[in-house]
This record gives structure tokens, sequence and C-alpha cells, in this order.
């Protein structure tokens, strides 16, 4: 007797491959090869967090399971950090929830708000892990074109609003083109979202990395934006926390109950060493950032002004934020071939821009965020190359 086939979900068929783990194969293969690749930062956690995490343990209690939405002390930390940075007061209206990092917050979110079929509007280019997360779901990512800088348009988004909407997301600063959307775009948005019944989910992972005087705003903060906003916040990039695997979501107290059965199913409770070690890097706060931002703000200008070698055949913004630089080359070359032989043969490593939603002409994502200023340098001269011999 025959049965059905052994297959894998259809669902997971039509998402698209991670890339960042293809990337890091060819650079694995490719000896002395130095990656523009991955957005992480090249410093780590506080010291501070890493003495709470040494003293982490003593107590039977601290190996058992703690509560669902996270441990009271971290709790407390994120409603002082919000208030203090990011202008949320938490209240009866809201609860915060913490996660394994934004990319669980943003998965949580979604099945929390969304049922398959149900459409989810982001900007484009949009972060890629966010797109395989509504395909998981059952979901559609409905792609928004941005300006020449990668700014938002209000009108582009509203008429992508369709009777099957659900979400709109916004990622400022923004991964992976670095913009910085103005307060009063969020707002709008905001506003948008709130006056057609639709949520408005902020991912603010990168949310101290500005440059040039730009400024982040949460859009959670403003009026009448309770009931409507999710914001995704993650101590990844800021604390140097990725390792850890923690962040958290401001989300309305309406969708606790939702969110509380998502969380225990896939988590149970986020890791209490992990916590203990975050609610010490919040204590320290974003002033534990600002030194490397600087650091950061330099190796940016060095590599915008090298990137000028190029500008005959690349277009670039200098954008205001996070530590990206997104490409548009010149060429019929495919991205993804193009990356991989800026990999196999000059030895840097980028992301291809197919990646990210971006399926016409060759797009690129570099990041200058983990390397230090010197290896930055040598990696923009071979992409510079390269780019010269392969574009």
């Amino acid at each position: 007797m025959s049965g059905p086939s052994l297959r894998e979900s259809r669902r997971l068929q039509a998402v698209q491959s991670p890339v960042i783990p293809l990337i890091a194969a060819w650079l694995r293969a490719t000896p002395g090869a130095i990656s523009l690749g991955q957005g992480v930062v090249a410093y780590g956690p506080p010291p501070a967090a890493l003495a709470a995490a040494r003293a982490y343990g003593d107590v039977p209690d601290e190996h058992r399971y703690g509560p669902v939405t996270g441990d009271p002390e971290l709790i407390a930390a994120w409603h002082d950090k919000l208030a203090r940075d990011n202008g949320m007061v938490i209240g009866d209206d809201r609860c915060v929830t913490v996660t394994a990092g934004a990319n669980m917050g943003f998965l949580t979110a979604l099945l929390a708000v969304a049922d398959p079929g149900d459409e989810i509007i982001m900007p484009a280019p949009y972060y890629f892990n966010y797109e395989m997360a509504v395909t998981m779901a059952g979901c559609r990512t409905v792609a928004v074109p941005t300006g020449d800088d990668w700014q938002l348009s209000l009108d582009d988004v509203a008429a992508a609003i369709t009777p099957h909407t659900r979400a709109v997301v916004t990622i400022s600063p923004n991964n992976p083109t670095g913009a910085v959307y103005p307060m009063a775009t969020l707002r709008a948005v905001n506003e948008l979202c709130r006056a057609r019944g639709l949520w408005h989910i902020s991912d603010e992972a990168y949310e101290y990395f500005v440059y040039d005087g730009a400024g982040h705003y949460s859009p959670g903060s403003g009026p009448n934006a309770a009931a409507h906003t999710i914001a995704l916040f993650s101590l990844s990039k800021a604390y140097g926390f990725a390792a850890w695997r923690i962040g958290a979501m401001v989300a309305p107290r309406a969708l606790a109950g939702a969110i509380g059965k998502i969380q225990d199913t896939n988590l149970i409770c986020p890791t209490r060493i992990a916590q203990r070690a975050a609610a010490a890097a919040l204590t320290v706060g974003r002033e534990y950032c600002l030194p490397q931002l600087a650091t950061l703000a330099r190796v940016r200008a060095m590599v915008h002004d090298r990137l000028q070698a190029v500008a005959d055949i690349c277009r670039f913004a200098r954008t205001a934020g996070a530590f990206y630089v997104w490409l548009e080359v010149r060429t019929q070359q495919d991205a993804l071939a193009l990356a991989e032989q800026l990999v196999r043969e000059y030895g840097v490593a980028v992301v291809p821009g197919a990646a990210f939603g971006v399926t016409t002409g060759c797009s690129l994502r570099l990041s200058y965020g983990a390397p230090d200023e010197a290896t930055v340098a040598e990696g923009i001269d071979r992409l510079v190359r390269g780019l010269r011999a392969l574009a």
C-alpha cells in the first residue's frame, strides 16, 4: 500500500534560503577573505553584563523556568530604558515581552496579529528574515518602493493597502539601506495605520546608530499610538549582545494573551542567564554605545570616501543610520553571481540585493560594523578592485 510522500511543508518550500550561511560557506572556502556581509558589531557586552553573567547560578531557582514574558528585573529595566530613551511610558495599556532578539519578536508579532492570506506591507529593499517570516506564516509580503535616498513615501504606503492588509512594517534606522526615517514620516505612517485599522510594527534595533545630526524616533511614543503599535528592540547591536539573543517587544495589552501562547510554545521563557546580563547592560545604558558610535562614524566616512572610486559604475546614498551601504551596480551581472566572484576572486564578501527583495538590476549590501578600521579599508579596496574588474 502506498501512502503520502514524505516531504517538507509547502510553506517552507516557498521560503527563500537564508543568504548569510551561504556567504559564510564561501568565506570558509576562501582563506583570508574579509567579510563585509553580516550585520554585527566589533565590540562585546559591557563589563557589568559579563560580571552579572559570571555571578549567575548560585541559587537553585535560577536554573528553573522563569516567567514566560521575562524576569521582573529585566522587564523593569526595559520600562526605564523605554521611558528614558524612547518617550514610551509603559502603563496598563501596553506590555513588554522579552524575546530572543528582534527576529523572534517579529515572528511572534506576526503570528499574534495576522492570519494566512493576510498582506504585510514592507518598504523595499526589506530585511530578508522578515520576508521569510511572513512567508512562513502563510502571509504575503507587499513591497513598497522607496525613493532615491531610500526614504518612505506615505502615498505609496497608502496605495499599497488592500482589504487583505494587516500590518505595515518600518525599520528605522534601516536594514539594509541605513536610511533614517524622519519623525514626521513615521508619525504619518502610524496615523495612517490607526485610521485604516492596521498594525504598525516598528523595528528599532539600530536606534542608537545615527550620524550627521540625524535622530531616532519611536512611533509608539506618539499620541494615540499605543493601541495599534508594536515596537521591536534588540541588544544585539548597541550592546554587542548578538550571541546572547535578547530583545524586547512592546505591544498593546490586548495582545498579551496571544503573545503569551506563542512565547510559551516557542521559547517557554527567555534564557535567564542572558536576561541577567541584559538587565545589567540596560542599567549601563546607551552611554556604553556612544564611544563605539564615534569609531563607526569615522569608519563610515572612510567607506564613503573610498567608494567614490567606483561612483561612475555604482550608485549609493550617504544614509544617516545603522552601519550599511546599499550599492546599485551598473552591470548586467547577476547580483548573487557577482557576490560569489567577489569572495572567491577578490577576497571580500558582501550580500546580494536579491535577498532583500530587489530582483531587478544588480544591488549589493555591505556592512562596516564588525571589522576594525584597517580591515574595513582593505575590504573596501578589494571591493573596488573587484567591481572594476567584474562589473
